[in-house]
């Protein structure tokens, strides 16, 4: 059961929410039909984290209409991701919108505090994976999460790995992002006793296959407890680390 359902419950119980208002909740529509989108507006409920909206091929307009059904719906804080610079100008005119331009990600309303186990840590092996690392990092925070970024740590300069050791060992999740071979991953791997999701990213050269080298690399991991997602997926990465960094075992 999601948490905010447990405390509408609860609201119930010690008598600060009405039954009738309790139920008018639960009844709501499980979406509000724009149109152009159907706004899920009971995934909070469902998943406890609201639906975030994927900007590629959407117009600003698009966008600003999913956004005002979600703030209609009770969202607070909400994520948007894969959306350019020229988009995120014009969604500014509408709403303020915390913009980072390099991972082509924006958070409106709020950033949360943070309210998971412990800390996120975003490795990367190189500079050019960064984009990817800041659309984990934030879609993270804006997931009530601490994020520790270490950037530009990859194994052809293994001691730049090593020095971070303390910072490692010390998270809850790991996020390891690499292009090239993707090595990063399995290093991390063997040295933490934590989770570790491995992201590949579409950076390298002709072999790489714009990132399916890495992917194979990182799938065939001989370091346990190393799971990964699709090539250039900073959003899935970011949201898996909140799930297991918000599972406290008492069923919330």
């Amino acid at each position: 059961m999601q948490t905010d359902i447990r405390k509408l419950l609860e609201g119930v119980k010690d008598g600060s929410i009405a039954v009738e208002d309790a139920v008018l909740q639960l009844r709501k529509a499980p979406f509000e039909d724009i149109g152009y989108a159907k706004v899920d507006t009971h995934r909070k409920l469902r998943q406890g984290a609201s639906e975030v909206i994927y900007g590629a091929g959407k117009t600003a307009e698009q966008i600003i209409g999913i956004v005002d059904a979600m703030k209609r719906n009770g969202q607070d804080t909400i994520l948007v991701t894969r959306v350019d610079k020229d988009k995120a100008d014009l969604i500014l005119n509408a709403y303020d919108m915390e913009y980072n331009e390099d991972g082509r990600i924006g958070v409106i309303g709020k950033i949360p505090e943070p309210d998971g186990l412990g800390t996120i840590l975003i490795a990367t092996g190189g500079t050019s994976d960064i984009p990817v690392a800041e659309e984990a990092a934030i879609t993270a925070e804006a997931l009530g999460n601490r994020v520790k970024r270490v950037y530009d740590v990859g194994v052809a300069g293994l001691h730049r790995t090593l020095s971070n050791l303390d910072v490692i060992m010390s998270a809850s999740v790991i996020i390891a992002i690499a292009g090239m071979e993707g090595a990063l991953a399995s290093v991390i791997g063997g040295l933490a006793d934590r989770p570790v999701i491995a992201v590949p990213t579409s950076v390298g050269y002709g072999a790489s296959f714009e990132g399916l080298s890495a992917l194979l690399s990182m799938l065939n991991s001989c370091a346990s407890g190393v799971s990964v997602v699709n090539i250039d997926n900073g959003f899935g990465a970011g949201y898996m680390a909140s799930m297991i960094n918000h599972m406290r075992g008492d069923g919330q």
